[in-house]
């Protein structure tokens, strides 16, 4: 469906398609985030089935994009394509979410982004509480996570940085800084915390912490605690651990956590979240089953080129 039905421009797809028919909703974007983390998830499941149809449909949906057409003409990528109004004014120009949409786009065999994309981006430094952070505007925690679902930073040096020691860090910074509102909001505590974007009481918000954007209202997600398992495994389990043993009637049911929760508002949200889904799943494997994810996912040819 995605080869053949699903809208797309130059291999990007939509940002939201409708999923009987595969055609743009909504006005949306071709969307090279979010093609990225589809390729991801398409050519980890090439890797987990090779010699199959789905490692032959996946290495077609990876080849025919063009990355440097996205690109615009500038050193950066940009964030998406509408046929309306062509390229959108934003592009990933500093430190979030972008190191697996650089990281496949330069590693492409294909239309690829020049090597100096990867050197383009800003690495803005901040310090919260000690932990030195290159961080995101936003100051969500997932900033720091999605990249690292795939790839394994851990030996990997970028000028002196090391982005699985920055996004430990940047964990230890959202906890403490929530912490540091815990006599302000109920639902801050030692094991109670992640500020991430998510549903609130007023609707989705990039909430997060310093150093960065710092936007909270006492509004906990738990996928972001667990999701920093592999940056922090023991005050992410025992943050896991709290929001079941104390929440698990409002808060658990049949697909695992749902969205976010505030005590202060009494509110708690009554859907679950694909990607946070996604994103605590992916993690998981790496804590718990030897890392398998990132094996595989790093034995990828055009992960290969990246590195080089």
């Amino acid at each position: 469906a995605l080869k053949e039905k699903a809208a797309h421009e130059k291999g990007f797809f939509y940002h939201f398609l409708d999923a009987r028919t595969g055609k743009r909703v909504w006005s949306s974007e071709a969307s090279s985030i979010d093609t990225a983390l589809l390729l991801a998830g398409a050519l980890l499941a090439a890797q987990y089935y090779p010699g199959t149809e789905a490692e032959k449909i996946a290495w077609e949906l990876y080849n025919r994009v063009d990355w440097k057409w996205m690109m615009n003409g500038s050193k950066f990528i940009c964030m998406g394509w509408t046929p309306e109004s062509k390229f959108l004014p934003y592009y990933w120009d500093s430190y979030n979410e972008l190191m697996l949409l650089v990281a496949l786009a330069v590693g492409a065999s294909q239309n690829p982004a020049p090597p100096e994309t990867w050197h383009a981006w800003l690495r803005p430094e901040g310090n919260y509480n000690g932990h030195r952070v290159i961080y995101s505007s936003s100051g969500s925690l997932f900033t720091y996570q999605y990249s690292h679902a795939f790839i394994d930073f851990r030996k990997l040096y970028d000028g002196g940085n090391n982005f699985f020691e920055n996004s430990a860090a940047a964990s230890l910074a959202n906890r403490d800084f929530s912490l540091s509102f815990a006599g302000q909001y109920k639902g801050y505590s030692e094991k109670s915390w992640g500020l991430s974007a998510s549903v609130g009481p007023g609707g989705y918000k990039a909430y997060g912490a310093k150093p960065g954007g710092a936007l909270h209202d006492g509004t906990i997600a738990p996928y972001a605690a667990l999701s920093s398992i592999v940056f922090t495994p023991e005050l992410s389990t025992a943050a896991v651990r709290f929001f079941f043993e104390n929440y698990v009637k409002n808060l658990y049911g049949m697909f695992g956590f749902k969205g976010a929760f505030n005590l202060d508002k009494g509110w708690w949200a009554d859907e679950y979240l694909g990607i946070d889904q996604g994103i605590s799943l992916l993690m998981l494997e790496n804590y718990l089953n030897g890392e398998i994810i990132w094996k595989k996912f790093m034995q990828l040819e055009p992960i290969k080129r990246w590195i080089e």
